[in-house]
């Protein structure tokens, strides 16, 4: 089955004046992915819809959605010293969570064989009380809770890798002692936001379920993508998952402005071939990317089309 793609013009609406995670970003997203206008035709195209509080709230607690519905009454505002919110940012963070829900029920529902959310603000490091790092909502771990809750016969267990420079600390905050999601990220250490060591593998029944690789600055790619495989097979050897989640950061690229790492976009499409074969031989398949970081506006929409053509 083709790819699908959310993807919205509201996502513009979420202004944050000039800063990294920036209106240009979503443009330079879509500019890759319309480029070959053949290759956009095959791809499925899905609307995103608000995510309600209660999905919402089976990851934040109510402080945190309260902090950013606060918001909406101002023109600009700074939730955090690199968190910028505006008049529109509230409903748009709830689009960006929500169209990773809608991309859930594409591939699990058989609309799409995998899909892609090419959705801001980024989500993985809003934790269960708080916004930051650019992120207000968690879109990825909203679309876990909403795939288990939705369709507790088809999704019981969900992987989320996790390959932004940063260090997903709100993904791993709200599955830390869950053994229904496995959180494996790779990512830049030491970096903000200074979470993230080896040592960081989950607590109580979820003790095991949580991998960190910390990652040099300057780490050769190819050492990377040893590193990347070397997690992906300690995983499969204990967990077999129903759906898999990315968290598509592509700060990693060695062009970016926000990180120190190698990567091009010949291994973005390498990581991801992986992915899709793990979601392939360990279950049905499913397979669900949601954009995080990426912040080079020349390269990004060429690097997002390599890992969303590797999806198909």
């Amino acid at each position: 089955m083709a790819t699908a793609i959310v993807f919205s013009d509201q996502y513009l609406r979420h202004d944050t004046g000039d800063h990294p995670e920036r209106r240009e970003r979503y443009q330079a997203t879509l500019g890759g992915l319309t480029q070959d206008r053949d290759w956009w035709k095959e791809l499925v195209k899905l609307a995103p819809r608000e995510a309600p509080d209660e999905e919402l709230l089976r990851c934040h607690d109510a402080r945190a959605l309260a902090r950013v519905a606060m918001t909406s009454q101002y023109e600009q505002a700074a939730l955090d010293a690199d968190t910028i919110v505006s008049r529109d940012s509230e409903r748009v963070a709830r689009l960006a969570a929500g169209g990773a829900c809608r991309a859930v029920d594409a591939v699990v529902g058989g609309e799409a064989g995998s899909a892609f959310v090419a959705c801001r603000p980024p989500g993985h490091h809003a934790t269960v009380g708080r916004a930051m790092g650019f992120c207000l909502f968690n879109n990825v771990a909203v679309a876990a809770r909403y795939a288990q809750a939705r369709y507790p016969e088809q999704v019981r267990r969900v992987l989320i890798v996790d390959f932004d420079v940063h260090h997903g600390n709100g993904t791993q905050d709200i599955f830390y002692a869950d053994p229904t999601v496995f959180y494996y990220s790779l990512h830049q250490y030491p970096w903000y936001p200074g979470t993230g060591a080896a040592d960081e593998r989950g607590a109580g029944g979820g003790e095991g379920y949580t991998l960190n690789v910390p990652v040099p600055a300057a780490t050769p790619a190819a050492d990377y993508l040893r590193l990347f495989e070397r997690g992906l097979e300690a995983i499969a050897r204990d967990f077999t998952p129903d759906l898999v989640l990315i968290s598509a950061g592509f700060d990693a690229h060695v062009s970016d402005p926000l990180g120190h790492l190698m990567l091009t976009d010949e291994d973005y499409r390498l990581m991801t071939t992986r992915l899709k074969e793990l979601a392939g031989h360990a279950g049905p398949g499913r397979i669900v990317s949601c954009l995080e970081g990426g912040y080079n506006l020349e390269t990004l929409g060429a690097t997002v089309k390599a890992h969303v053509a590797a999806l198909g």
